[in-house]
């Protein structure tokens, strides 16, 4: 049984160009934003294949099995604790919060320090116990994965201290064609693929494009 999708923050750029790509895919995907008025318009917008239905941050997250948590770093923590009490037990929930600075007005190439190591461990320290945290979607351009007539070709790496959970949730995101999802290890790494967002936001500025990652070397049944 194909487990239920929510996307917090979903009527953001990263969060509505995940919805398309798997509403295309013929996924089932509940939009969550402050503004439900917003994810109704959102989902509309981005209705393909699967239905797509849009909500409040609080009820996307009632609904959802896996939970993509979409969000600036400045809203992560109010949105958790927003949603705290509609997060079931056995959730995932798949952080691609990154601490960029733009955050309090600096530049996007430089991140904030987080107390916890990362962005993803501060997820972790305020989700219910009982839910899980997969870092992951890091290094994926919003703006090509919103783009439905760009052939992605990349990888997203994904970081969490449960396996399983991992496995979960690539198993989702394998049905975006040319998005390839690999397990980089525990939770405490998302501290290094949270610091390659800034790294590729200043590859794409100085080279005038939008690039992805890519892992090679690994065998088919490691990714």
């Amino acid at each position: 049984m194909t487990p239920s999708i929510s996307i917090l923050g979903g009527t953001g750029s990263l969060g509505k160009g995940l919805a398309a790509r798997l509403s295309r895919a013929g996924l089932n995907v509940a939009i969550g934003s402050r503004d439900s008025d917003r994810a109704i318009q959102a989902a509309a917008e981005v209705q393909s294949e699967g239905s797509v239905t849009g909500h409040s941050n609080a009820d996307a997250a009632a609904a959802g099995d896996i939970v993509f948590l979409c969000v600036p770093y400045s809203s992560q923590a109010g949105t958790l604790k927003d949603v705290k009490d509609s997060l079931r037990d056995g959730t995932i929930l798949v952080d691609a919060t990154v601490p960029l600075a733009t955050n309090i007005g600096g530049p996007p190439t430089r991140t904030l320090g987080v107390w916890q190591g990362s962005a993803a461990q501060q997820a972790n320290s305020l989700v219910p116990k009982g839910v899980t945290v997969v870092a992951g979607l890091h290094t994926v351009s919003a703006d090509l994965l919103g783009d439905l007539e760009h052939d992605l070709d990349e990888d997203t790496l994904l970081c969490s201290n449960d396996r399983d959970a991992i496995a979960k949730v690539s198993e989702i995101l394998a049905v975006i064609p040319g998005l390839r999802c690999v397990d980089t290890g525990r939770l405490e790494l998302a501290r290094v693929t949270e610091q390659m967002t800034a790294l590729m936001i200043s590859i794409n500025i100085r080279h005038k494009a939008k690039t992805g990652v890519r892992v090679t070397g690994l065998p088919s049944s490691d990714a």
